[in-house]
């Protein structure tokens, strides 16, 4: 960690220690961008696991932040549910007018049929189909980059895997990829002066762009006889062939952010661990068999969505609070991950744990991520193409955080590779 990096730190640590609990703003997007939310969440699972932030500018919450406690709610989606109209899935509650429903902001019996329609993609006999592709766009990404340069792996790589593969799911066109880049982008940012957007407005004229895409897509697809690709799979489902458009939107939404930022800063994340946990790295060089189990330690490090939030649908107690109908309850599976009540050595990355898929970044239950071994997969095969090349890529600045207490991500990681 660099000087500069190690007194934010440092100051971070005595802030989260020095406030009052009933001022803790866990949420605040500005820790995440500066990566200084750990020492909150640590405080938070020692003193007050179950915590009511009474003001931010997301309104009044509640944070559970030990993996059993966020196990429970994630796993009760008849107290907690996901439904839209209540607020959906994150802290940012969306505008009443703008609450677009997608399968994962749905509670049964809605969301099981609607999942169920797009889980095929993601079946153990298309991710064999889609092996050998992904292999050889990541080799053809990797072959690509300078050696002994710096250059932007998030951008290079990261984003550029992923996005391809996005691309080959929704059968979406292939030279306009990067438009799917910018939707999930703009998907999960919060409008700010000099952000990504500035208003809502703008937010969600960018957002009807995206429906416009999507919906000539929807009448090509729906016109021709069924095929394999996401699209062509929503509108011959009988569960989602009469969605409405916002339905629609919500639904494509959440496969572009699900599909993409989750995997591209996952990629980054285990490049970052790895530089800064160079015995792993000297591990893993000696050991490229540990890459499966390392993939899993990369997923739990980074924990990509750093939360999901649930509207409580009754008077619940949870660890000796009372969370009251209506209330918002926000998951930190970022905390959850870090439990040493649960994860032997939480905040060490550790390639060869015992249990490595013991982690919280797909979440629980019925809402579990249905594209974790697509994620996975692709994680395998970049990390296996990499060992064949290269003994060392080498983070050589500060990365670039997203501001965003939802996803937990990078803008830049600036590398070189060394040979």
């Amino acid at each position: 960690m660099a000087d500069g990096a190690m007194k934010l730190a440092d100051e971070a640590r005595m802030r989260a220690y020095s406030m009052p609990l009933d001022e803790m703003h866990p949420g605040d997007p500005d820790l995440f961008r500066t990566n200084t939310h750990w020492p909150y969440f640590e405080r938070l699972r020692a003193e007050a696991p179950v915590h009511w932030c009474k003001d931010s500018e997301f309104g009044p919450y509640w944070s559970v932040t030990r993996y059993n406690d966020i196990m429970a709610v994630d796993t009760n989606h008849q107290v907690f549910s996901s439904e839209a109209a209540l607020g959906g899935i994150t802290i940012r509650d969306a505008r009443p007018d703008l609450r677009r429903p997608s399968f994962i902001a749905m509670d049964p019996p809605k969301h099981d049929v609607q999942r169920k329609t797009v889980s095929p993609i993601v079946s153990p006999t298309n991710l064999h189909v889609m092996e050998p592709i992904i292999r050889e766009r990541a080799a053809k990404i990797l072959d690509a980059l300078p050696i002994g340069e710096t250059f932007d792996w998030v951008d290079r790589v990261s984003i550029e895997l992923t996005t391809q593969m996005l691309a080959t799911l929704f059968d979406f066109p292939f030279e306009e990829r990067r438009r799917l880049t910018r939707w999930s982008d703009i998907a999960t940012s919060i409008p700010m002066p000099g952000g990504l957007v500035e208003t809502e407005e703008a937010r969600q004229a960018e957002l009807m762009d995206c429906l416009a895409w999507f919906t000539k897509l929807w009448n090509e697809r729906v016109n021709e006889p069924p095929r394999g690709d996401l699209i062509s799979m929503l509108a011959h489902g009988e569960a989602t062939r009469n969605m409405t458009p916002d339905e629609y939107l919500g639904n494509v939404i959440l496969l572009i952010v699900g599909g993409n930022d989750t995997t591209r800063n996952s990629i980054s994340g285990g490049l970052l661990a790895l530089n800064q946990h160079p015995e792993e790295y000297d591990k893993l060089r000696a050991n490229p068999d540990l890459i499966p189990s390392m993939v899993s330690e990369i997923i739990r490090w980074q924990t990509p969505l750093a939360h999901m939030r649930r509207t409580a649908t009754e008077d619940y107690e949870l660890a000796g609070k009372t969370i009251k109908k209506g209330d918002k309850v926000v998951m930190w599976y970022v905390s959850g991950n870090r439990d040493d009540t649960v994860i032997e050595a939480p905040d060490r990355f550790i390639i060869d744990r015992e249990r490595p898929r013991q982690h919280l970044s797909f979440g629980f239950g019925i809402h579990r991520c249905v594209g974790n071994r697509l994620a996975e997969l692709q994680l395998r095969i970049v990390w296996e193409e990499i060992l064949k090349r290269w003994s060392k890529i080498e983070v050589v600045g500060e990365p670039r955080m997203v501001r965003s207490s939802f996803v937990k991500g990078y803008e830049t990681l600036p590398v070189r590779i060394v040979g």
